[in-house]
Order: C-alpha cells, then sequence, then structure tokens
C-alpha cells in the first residue's frame, strides 16, 4: 500500500490506494504505484494536475484510466491522443505491457514528463511523439485509438479516425454528457464511416465512479 501522505499539512492528501487497484493492475501493481506517488509528487508543478486532485487521484484518474485495460486488443497498436500527465496513456502502458503504445501530446513539458516516466518506470511498449494528432497522420496507423479529456466527440472523431486502419477502433473517454456530445456529432459519425457506435459504462461495483466510453469500428 502507497503511503497516503505526500504533502505538508496545509497541502491535500493523497487518496489511500484503493482495494481495487491490485485487482486491476495485477502483477504491474507496484509500477501502477510508482507513477501514481511520481504522478502526486510533481504534477502539480509541472501543471499536469490540479491543487485538489491529490484526495482522488487513484480514483478519478489512475483506476479510472485502468478500467480501459480490458478493451485493448492482445499484442496491439494504440495510439493514446493529447496523454498530457500520461491519462489514460501510461497508465495504459502499465495495465497492458503486451500492447504497443504511441502517446501522442504536442506540448514540450508534458512531453518531457511522459518520456522521462516511460524510461524511469522501464516502459519499453511506450514511443511519445510530440506532435498534434493531425500532423501524424500520414504516419501512424493503429489498431485502436484512445483519448482522455480532449474535445468534443464533433471535433475529436476527424482527429482521430485517419490515425486507424480499417476495421480498428475508438475507445474514447467522455463525460456524464456523452449522449449529447453523440447527438450533436452524427453528421460526422457518418461522413467518417464509423459503425458499431455504442457507450459502455466500465467500473460498475468496481470503483465509485464509473468510467463512460464511446466506442466505434473505422470502416
Amino acid at each position: 500500500m502507497t503511503d497516503d501522505a505526500v504533502s505538508t499539512d496545509a497541502a491535500p492528501v493523497l487518496e489511500v490506494e484503493p482495494a481495487a487497484a491490485s485487482a486491476l493492475f495485477g502483477d504491474q501493481i507496484e509500477t501502477a504505484r510508482s507513477f501514481t506517488n511520481e504522478l502526486a509528487r510533481r504534477g502539480e508543478e509541472l501543471g499536469l494536475i490540479g491543487p485538489l486532485e491529490l484526495p482522488r487521484l487513484w480514483t478519478r484518474h489512475i483506476l479510472n484510466s485502468a478500467l480501459l485495460a480490458p478493451l485493448l486488443e492482445a499484442r496491439g497498436r494504440v495510439a493514446d491522443v493529447g496523454s498530457g500527465a500520461g491519462l489514460p496513456g501510461l497508465v495504459l502502458a502499465i495495465a497492458r505491457p503486451d500492447v504497443r503504445f504511441t502517446l501522442i501530446e504536442p506540448m514540450e513539458r508534458r512531453v518531457d514528463w511522459l518520456t522521462s516516466e516511460a524510461g524511469r518506470l522501464g516502459l519499453s511498449n511506450v514511443t511519445v511523439v510530440r506532435a498534434r494528432a493531425e500532423d501524424v497522420s500520414d504516419d501512424i496507423v493503429v489498431d485502436q485509438v484512445t483519448a482522455r479529456a480532449v474535445s468534443a466527440l464533433s471535433k475529436l472523431i476527424p482527429l482521430t479516425v485517419p490515425l486507424v486502419r480499417s476495421g480498428g477502433q475508438l475507445i474514447l473517454m467522455k463525460g456524464a454528457r456523452v449522449d449529447d456530445e453523440i447527438e450533436k456529432a452524427r453528421k460526422v459519425i457518418l461522413r467518417t464511416h464509423l459503425s458499431d457506435v455504442e457507450v459502455l459504462e466500465l467500473g460498475d461495483g468496481v470503483v465509485d465512479e464509473t468510467t463512460r466510453v464511446f466506442r466505434a469500428t473505422v470502416d
């Protein structure tokens, strides 16, 4: 179990590791703990997380991201768009060492963080690319694309579809208003020829706050 105090008395305290963490990460739990502690220690300083996130860092961010791990293809190739702090990209790379990840992030300080953490944690299945998604669509082709808190579906779908092979999937983490986003993105969904569009709700009975995922197949 991680130490639940990583700050001064006046500062927010890191959330105690939930029991579900070990089940979600299995034999990768020590790596997940190391990443979480380092994100707690340096995340606010680097502008990766807000000052009030420590008391919910495990449940709202780490476990929230890890819930996507079973959706990834075995030995597949995944691009994570707008990786930022590594949510979900680095978390998924920890949970699924059999999958190859390309983390796409345009901001230099975040790229430095992602590269540093991938090296420190020994994640040989991670490549970090400093770019916007639309600038690498000719160079990167993957089986699945993930993204978290990047933009509305109407904008995100056109950015992510060109990265995915025919028959691959978009796996995009969304909030409670995902159905509204889908309705507003109807024309984009038709134009990009997405099929099998669905909303998954993950983590019921595992975590307090379930994760909503927009999943669709790229034809």
